[in-house]
């Protein structure tokens, strides 16, 4: 078995080989959690980025394009994450649980202005902050609308009205941990930055990437532990199940180039569509098995 460190920072419980041994994980709390932030912190401006300007000016142009869907992805989501969030932090349970949920909102913050950095640094996008986020949903697909501009907004309203109300919170937990985090930018991070690395470009952004993956792990293992919390009651089991059945047809979108199907075939980074999905949807498969509550067996990979 893994140190607790090792699990929640390295390999998370997406990536651990003996399945037998999921469901008796020990997890990190709150506590644990902020110390471990306090320990990993960064500055994102300090992120040397004169090589990847370089690197991108020297693109073909259909790389440039490929590569900027799944990073405007990343734009956009941080800005989202970033903004949906503090009725989270007002439901914590305790002053450790709160302190850790500040530091989450601080990373999601920092990601943002790492993209916008990026945008304006690399990609040579003029304008404000703003100017560029309207730029970079351009590229974006209806799932991924409905996902972040839906589903999130309306779970995160949903908590703000009753920060009191544990169903709400399980619900918020489940789809911004759970489908966002553990299932979705994981998934993109993976493969995007072994993209990167076999092609020897932006070396920059890959070590910022490095860190927010990093700061995502220590994310994704607090959704983890407070659903585990909750799974023994039938209730909140449903209203995880639920959730899942709810978000991630469109979860699952979010991961097709803006100018496919759902139903297509296609390729992303040189990598097929089944082996983006497998990839999202085992790491999934194997958090919800940590947590005791079964992947809803009409998204159960094959």
């Amino acid at each position: 078995m893994s140190s607790l460190f090792d699990l929640t920072v390295q390999c998370d419980v997406a990536t651990i080989s003996d399945e037998s041994q999921l469901g008796a994980v020990k997890l990190m709390g709150p506590l644990e959690l902020y110390r471990l932030w306090e320990r990993q912190n960064w500055v994102s401006h300090q992120i040397n980025l004169e090589r990847d300007r370089q690197d991108w000016q020297a693109m073909p142009e259909r790389l440039r394009e490929e590569m900027l869907f799944g990073l405007s992805a990343f734009f956009v989501g941080e800005e989202r994450v970033t903004n949906q969030f503090c009725a989270l932090v007002l439901a914590a349970q305790d002053k450790h649980e709160e302190a850790f949920l500040i530091t989450q909102q601080v990373d999601e913050a920092r990601h943002a202005q790492h993209f916008n950095r990026l945008y304006e640094d690399v990609f040579a996008v003029d304008g404000s902050f703003e100017d560029r986020l309207a730029r970079a949903r351009k590229t974006l697909n209806a799932d991924y609308v409905a996902l972040f501009d839906g589903h999130l907004v309306a779970a995160h309203d949903a908590l703000l009205r009753d920060p009191g109300d544990l169903e709400a919170k399980v619900a918020f937990v489940t789809l911004y941990h759970m489908v966002i985090e553990g299932t979705l930018a994981l998934t993109g991070q993976h493969f995007q930055a072994a993209n990167m690395e076999r092609l020897g470009v932006l070396p920059g952004h890959r070590h910022a990437f490095s860190l927010i993956s990093k700061d995502e792990h220590r994310h994704v293992a607090y959704g983890t532990w407070f659903l585990r919390q909750h799974a023994h009651d039938p209730a909140l089991a449903a209203c995880v199940r639920d959730t899942l059945v709810r978000t991630l047809p469109a979860a699952a979108g979010v991961l097709v180039p803006a100018e496919r199907q759902r139903s297509d075939d296609y390729e992303y980074l040189g990598r097929s569509d089944q082996e983006i999905n497998q990839f999202a949807f085992t790491a999934l498969w194997r958090r919800l098995k940590v947590i005791g509550i079964p992947l809803p067996a009409v998204v159960v990979p094959d």
